[in-house]
């Protein structure tokens, strides 16, 4: 993919000062590694803590996976709760539940208590294409209602029809706590709000070697941070300073594209109530309306490092089978970037040789549940681990192949979900 494509997020983003290379010898009691939202989180709340915390960004604030999704705050992890519980245990399962829930809740408070303008909008809605998925729908419901004490609602399609202009879908889930948001500006407010906090952020300042030990040293190429802890919060983009960490995700390239403004009455004639949406499949469509009243339409997934061919038809087509009324609009931005995931779509939070904490592994649900990471690894640094050590139970394995192998066996392995998708 195009890395330096300008997204619709950048190109409206709130202006942001660039932060200066960091230069020389620094000691801090943390240092984190990425300007993300995991690692602005905890940084944040060190920082709140009276911890004197450094941030060391490979390139600027929000360039990854936080400031460029598709801006969808979901409650909930990866993988559904049936695997937490197998994992976990009914008990921790509801307590992982719960903490999504809080990560929601954490979005709200910050923005408000930080004055973030991030165009908050409520409601998402899951959407079925096969009468399959609209039991596994209701059976999400009821297991949510029943066990974890969490309200949706379910939308007939004729319900569904009357928010949302396509004929594509059965019903949907629809869950009036989630929403969506600009990720961008948010993680920009969130970024903000650390450096106000005494933060030391520092751009295009890639670590290139992490000394472990009692007191860890991080190598970039014009200085080096030695800290008590440090936290990897690369994500997807973590390479080359921890293989422990690094070989249990696999970055995945996902895309999103934003029309030009459609005016306000096209716009609310598509979702009427500003909702965003999802489908359930493996290789899943998911939209939204921005503040402008453009369309961001996301989906086709890549599995290696390369954009996909044929990327703006490929999108165009599937934009226009949800809204088949959009045939004469065409993109003004297209733009794409990674995400990771865990071979069992849970979770992986921990640390390794007792001070280097690690939060990654979001499996699409990060813009979200980034913020309770850093929040939680914030915690165990100041001596609360209990949540870290609920984390830490949920067992994960590399991906198989190695770090050249890995991608073209799961993209052979997703192959067989996107069959079935079309065909059940």
């Amino acid at each position: 993919m195009s890395a330096e494509a300008e997204s619709y997020y950048s190109a409206t983003a709130h202006p942001w000062p660039t932060q200066p290379l960091l230069r020389g010898e620094l000691r801090v009691d943390v240092a984190v590694v990425g300007a993300g939202l995991t690692g602005l989180s905890a940084a944040l709340e060190l920082a709140q803590l009276g911890y004197k915390v450094a941030v060391l960004e490979a390139q600027q604030v929000g360039w990854g996976g936080s400031g460029r999704s598709g801006g969808q705050i979901i409650a909930g992890w990866g993988c559904d709760q049936s695997k937490l519980v197998a994992l976990l245990g009914r008990e921790d399962a509801k307590r992982l539940f719960d903490w999504s829930v809080e990560a929601v809740e954490l979005i709200h408070q910050r923005r408000q208590q930080h004055a973030i303008d991030c165009d908050w909008r409520p409601g998402h809605a899951h959407v079925p294409l096969k009468p399959r998925q609209v039991s596994e729908l209701r059976h999400w419901q009821d297991d949510l209602q029943r066990n974890y004490g969490y309200h949706t609602q379910w939308w007939s399609r004729e319900q569904l029809g009357e928010q949302l202009a396509s004929n594509r879908y059965l019903g949907a889930l629809f869950d009036a706590n989630s929403g969506h948001l600009h990720p961008l500006n948010y993680t920009l407010g969130v970024a903000k709000a650390a450096r106000e906090a005494g933060v030391q952020i520092y751009e295009r300042s890639a670590v290139t070697k992490l000394d472990s030990g009692s007191r860890p040293l991080l190598h970039c190429e014009h200085g080096r941070v030695q800290a008590d802890s440090v936290v990897l919060a690369g994500n997807a983009l973590l390479s080359g300073v921890s293989a422990t960490v690094e070989n249990r995700v696999m970055p995945v390239g996902t895309y999103i594209a934003a029309t030009p403004p459609l005016g306000e009455a096209r716009a609310k004639s598509l979702i009427g109530n500003d909702m965003a949406v999802a489908d359930i499949n493996w290789a899943l469509d998911y939209f939204r309306l921005s503040a402008d009243h453009r369309l961001l339409f996301g989906g086709r997934a890549s599995y290696s490092a390369l954009q996909p061919p044929g990327l703006r038809a490929t999108m165009l087509r599937r934009m226009r089978a949800v809204f088949p009324q959009l045939a004469d609009v065409d993109f003004e931005y297209l733009w794409g970037g990674f995400l990771a995931i865990t071979m069992n779509r849970a979770p992986d939070f921990g640390r390794i040789d007792g001070n280097i904490y690690y939060a990654q592994g979001y499996s699409g649900h990060g813009m979200a549940v980034s913020g309770l990471a850093g929040r939680v690894i914030a915690e165990a640094i100041a001596g609360q681990a209990e949540r870290l050590d609920v984390f830490q139970r949920i067992r994960h394995r590399p991906f198989p192949g190695g770090k050249y192998l890995r991608m073209p066996l799961l993209a052979t392995a997703m192959a067989w979900y996107k069959l079935r998708d079309a065909l059940f």
